[in-house]
């Protein structure tokens, strides 16, 4: 399959996602906040499938296809399946699966930063080590603003994405109330380790195997 016919899947069962979640808010199966939000996030994630080419078109940059496709595989088990399907509340550890996932998404994302930082630099005589680091410094630096995220989210639209309560409403105390949010973060750190491992193997004998990572940017070759 092409990008574009991939990029046209997506679009296309994001829209599926959409009337389900306008169907529910028809039919009042949640509250009219909750319901509002379920909508305004399938929309936000059917715009966030043009990232890609707002990020080259904006900010004149090119990400591989490799992180892009990663990235929409995220997309469609964090918003679509997981929010707007609402399997987040269905399966219990969905969670962290998506705390296992986005690192590694967010890892292969790092070490596009790091080659696109060094510019003119030659990536096979750098050592692995700097975007290893990278890499795994910045899946964990977003994996505490993905936390931020949640704790909006149950503030605003009481959405238990941090899982405070029981399914039954009962507000969890203590230590039992922190348990997910550390869970979700211990998890995050494992996928960035994951990756790393898997690219510190890859890159194993292969000086320029950072490249296929590496964010290109237009206006250096339009120079």
């Amino acid at each position: 399959m092409t990008y574009k016919k991939v990029q046209t899947g997506l679009i296309a069962f994001g829209l599926v996602c959409l009337a389900y979640n306008i169907f529910e808010f028809a039919t009042a199966k949640y509250s009219t906040k909750q319901g509002i939000i379920f909508i305004v996030e399938c929309l936000a994630g059917i715009a966030l499938i043009f990232l890609p080419q707002l990020v080259k078109k904006i900010f004149k940059l090119i990400i591989p296809a490799n992180i892009v496709y990663f990235y929409w595989f995220f997309l469609v088990i964090s918003v679509f399946l997981g929010t707007s399907l609402h399997m987040i509340s269905i399966i219990s550890f969905w969670d962290k699966i998506l705390h296992a996932v986005s690192p590694m998404v967010l890892t292969a994302l790092g070490y596009g930063l790091i080659g696109l930082f060094m510019k003119d630099a030659s990536i096979p005589k750098t050592s692995p080590w700097l975007f290893l680091l990278f890499g795994f410094a910045f899946a964990g630096l977003c994996g505490v603003f993905w936390e931020f995220w949640e704790f909006i989210c149950d503030s605003l639209g009481d959405m238990n994405l941090q899982r405070y309560a029981t399914s039954a409403g009962k507000a969890l105390v203590g230590r039992a109330a922190l348990m997910d949010t550390m869970g979700d973060l211990f998890t995050n750190t494992i996928g960035a380790l994951v990756m790393g491992i898997f690219a510190g193997i890859g890159a194993k004998g292969k000086p320029a195997y950072f490249e296929s990572y590496r964010l290109k940017s237009l206006r250096t070759k339009n120079k």
